[in-house]
């Protein structure tokens, strides 16, 4: 007997309600698919099905059995979609969203490569803030930014990096307002406050020497809502302010910027991969998902960055 294949003639009665209905839809006969319940049910020692002329109806064993069906069934699709795009090679068009900051820095170089490597893909890229609507709008994978965990929306989500926060101020601010030497003294400058719904406002978080300090913040003469604008205002001189990884990392090359207070990395974002299914996962999203991954890890890894700002104490954080 071979019991996976009952247990899928078993859901196709179960849902319809008709042995000769699965029979239609399974390219049976009415005895055959009759049979498979018969073989089930002794195999399993137990009635899954109450049968009359009229009607089928599921017996309180039938029930459980289904639930059960229905789980090891998805399980197994999914585990044979992912082997097969395994096996597959990344073709076609592969359609992206990135906010605009991350997208610049890690997502453009990172597609260069994957292009190169992979010559039978060809990709369409949306750089925007905008959170766009994955089915509405075909798109393959989204980049989102998150403090912590998404929230649930019946989306597929992996993590790509965890990307720290330093604190910064332009040379000339330095020069005329002075250094802090710590955390107190951080309270006597003018600090520039990120305003973005991933970013908590309210409060600085340090990871130092003392462990975890938080600082509050005012509201301040000067709030922005991105990780550029920051940025620049902290080039301009307007004060001192904590600027994601990722869009310090140039100026502070440049040194248009320089850190403050180097022991402490403040508070991270998460940078997740969103998309639609795991079922049927295609070759070119889930290799493009583990070559960013890997690309935005070795990126933050490199000598220079490690000398700019301190790496994440680990991926989970």
């Amino acid at each position: 007997m071979n019991t996976f294949k009952n247990m899928r003639i078993f859901v196709r009665v179960a849902d319809g309600a008709s042995f000769a209905g699965a029979a239609r839809a399974l390219d049976m006969t009415t005895p055959q698919v009759s049979k498979a319940i018969s073989e089930l049910e002794a195999h399993l020692r137990t009635r899954l099905l109450h049968r009359t002329t009229r009607r089928l109806a599921l017996t309180d064993a039938g029930k459980r059995y289904l639930a059960r069906c229905r789980d090891i069934i998805a399980m197994v699709d999914v585990s044979e979609a992912e082997a097969g795009a395994t096996n597959a090679a990344p073709s076609g068009k592969l359609r992206l969203h990135a906010p605009a900051s991350f997208g610049q820095v890690f997502v453009v170089p990172a597609l260069a490569r994957f292009m190169e490597q992979y010559p039978e893909v060809e990709v369409d890229l949306l750089l925007s803030s905008r959170v766009p609507d994955l089915l509405e709008e075909n798109i393959d994978v989204s980049l989102r930014l998150a403090a912590s965990q998404l929230p649930d929306s019946g989306l597929v989500s992996t993590r790509i990096c965890r990307m720290a926060s330093v604190l910064c101020a332009a040379p000339q601010y330095l020069s005329e307002h002075g250094a802090p030497r710590s955390l107190d003294e951080l309270t006597q400058h003018t600090r520039v406050r990120l305003n973005a719904p991933h970013y908590t406002v309210e409060h600085w978080l340090f990871d130092g020497p003392d462990g975890t300090v938080k600082l509050p913040i005012p509201a301040g003469r000067l709030r922005v809502n991105t990780a550029d604008s920051l940025a620049a205002a902290l080039v301009s001189g307007c004060g001192v302010g904590p600027v994601p990884l990722l869009s310090a990392v140039p100026a502070l090359r440049n040194g248009s910027l320089v850190r403050v207070l180097p022991e402490y990395e403040l508070q991270g974002t998460n940078v997740y991969a969103v998309y639609a299914s795991r079922l049927y996962l295609d070759a070119k999203v889930k290799t493009w998902i583990e070559f960013l991954r890997t690309f935005v890890t070795q990126a933050l890894a490199a000598p220079d960055a490690a000398a700019i700002a301190l790496p994440p104490r680990s991926a989970d954080r």
